[in-house]
């Protein structure tokens, strides 16, 4: 029997700190405490593992950074970030942090340095694409290369040795002092294939389970998964299909994808993807659905299908937030637990995901098990999930209408339908699954 990793069986609470922290200089020592109280909070829903959105000194919104090695001083000081990891750890928790390598801000150490001395600096080499033969917008005498045209994000030459060497000095540090357990690459598609690959190694030596998961929104997963390079990857073709099929009323796109991914000989099938309804850099899953009754059996869902569910901090009390062509601050809002709490017209949400990060913790078909289709039509979707010692049977559905499926399965006492804690009905010696409107199903038998 193989041994699960650590991050088959996680569930991520995602925190953008920037955000969830708010201005609160004076009213705690230091902003990340507010995230340090709220452990109780997270640990109480059942996640089992922290994605911290990016924490090192910057200039604007966290993904410009300049200084690898220090806490930004809007959210406190090295000592309270150590305070939280180590605080998470004692609850049970994983922390992984945001790994910008990709690009830098102008005000990181090197650039300054470029920006003060020109081509008379030592770390001419530092930036990919640096001509002093052109120009910029700043009007530096130089030009360089950027992330998608955003002059503040100046791209780093990752095949330099030197930036290289600083990057896997501060990974060292975060490993060393805070004790982090893995990392979510930021714009890993645009990261060179060999510093993945060296990251990769280098890694390994600081802790054997550090996880790797890449930010990717396009292309063929398989370029960037391996032995050799990311164990997972964010699974934004799914995060597409996961709200249209329910705004279309058309669960063949998420089949579709599913079974590409995961079936038989799905392209997918040996990684654990990291799925999620919405994020940072997204629109909150409420305000994405035709029907925020949606809400409850996508959740069921995301649970449910392989990979690893991620949730994006206020979303389990149903928040809205759209991005305008102006700002993406709607997304990124102060967390105001007690307001949630009072205000919520989804009460009972919290409780469902609670149930379902248990039911992540207690079954391993749920985190390990092939995928296989049974069933699909435009609002419900049946699959099984199953190891060797363990079967799911998995049915969503999103009408307003209650749906009976028969399974080919014998009377059998010792399955259990846990979401809905009855035992399955049995027509005709058959099992069959009821499925409650906008709601679901997932039937466990151990072996």
């Amino acid at each position: 029997m193989t041994h699960q990793k650590w991050y088959q069986k996680t569930t991520f609470y995602h925190i953008y700190p920037l955000g969830f922290c708010g201005d609160l200089i004076g009213q705690r020592d230091s902003p990340l405490q507010k995230i340090t109280e709220h452990l109780d909070y997270i640990q109480s829903m059942g996640f089992t593992g922290l994605y911290l959105g990016p924490l090192f000194e910057s200039s604007s919104h966290g993904y410009d950074t300049t200084d690898y090695f220090k806490v930004d001083r809007r959210l406190g000081k090295n000592k309270d970030l150590k305070e939280l990891i180590q605080k998470a750890h004692e609850k049970g928790i994983k922390v992984i942090l945001d790994g910008v390598f990709n690009h830098v801000g102008r005000d990181f150490f090197a650039f300054k340095d470029i920006l003060a001395k020109k081509e008379e600096s030592e770390y001419t080499e530092w930036f990919e694409n640096l001509n002093f033969k052109s120009d910029n917008h700043h009007h530096d005498g130089f030009s360089y290369n950027t992330w998608e045209n955003h002059e503040q994000l100046v791209k780093l030459n990752l095949t330099n040795p030197q930036v290289q060497n600083h990057l896997f000095e501060a990974i060292k540090y975060w490993v060393d002092d805070f004790e982090i357990d893995g990392l979510r690459l930021d714009a890993a598609d645009c990261l060179d294939m060999d510093f993945l690959k060296a990251l990769r190694q280098f890694t390994k030596t600081l802790k054997e389970d550090f996880w790797l998961m890449g930010e990717i929104i396009h292309g063929d997963y398989n370029n960037w998964l391996g032995e050799d390079r990311l164990h997972s990857v964010t699974n934004y073709e799914c995060y597409k299909g996961l709200y249209s099929s329910f705004n279309d009323r058309n669960f063949f796109e998420i089949a579709y994808s599913l079974n590409r991914q995961f079936n038989g000989d799905g392209i997918y099938k040996n990684y654990h993807l990291y799925n999620f309804l919405d994020n940072h850099d997204v629109d909150r899953i409420k305000s994405k659905l035709n029907k925020s009754t949606d809400l409850y059996p996508l959740y069921i869902l995301l649970y449910t299908m392989p990979g690893i569910p991620s949730v994006y901090y206020g979303s389990e009390w149903g928040i809205s937030g759209k991005r305008t062509k102006y700002s993406d601050l709607a997304l990124r809002p102060v967390f105001d637990l007690e307001r949630y709490q009072a205000d919520s017209d989804f009460q009972d949400l919290p409780g469902l995901i609670k149930r379902l990060n248990g039911f992540r913790k207690q079954y391993k078909s749920l985190n390990t098990g092939d995928y296989s289709q049974i069933y699909v039509d435009h609002s419900h979707l049946i699959f099984k999930r199953e190891t060797e010692d363990e079967i799911a049977y998995v049915g969503i559905n999103a009408s307003e209408e209650e749906f009976i499926y028969h399974f080919h399965v014998e009377n059998d006492d010792q399955y259990d339908d846990i979401l809905n804690d009855q035992k399955p009905e049995y027509t005709q010696g058959k099992m069959s699954t009821r499925l409650y409107p906008n709601w679901g199903s997932v039937i466990i038998k151990r072996k």
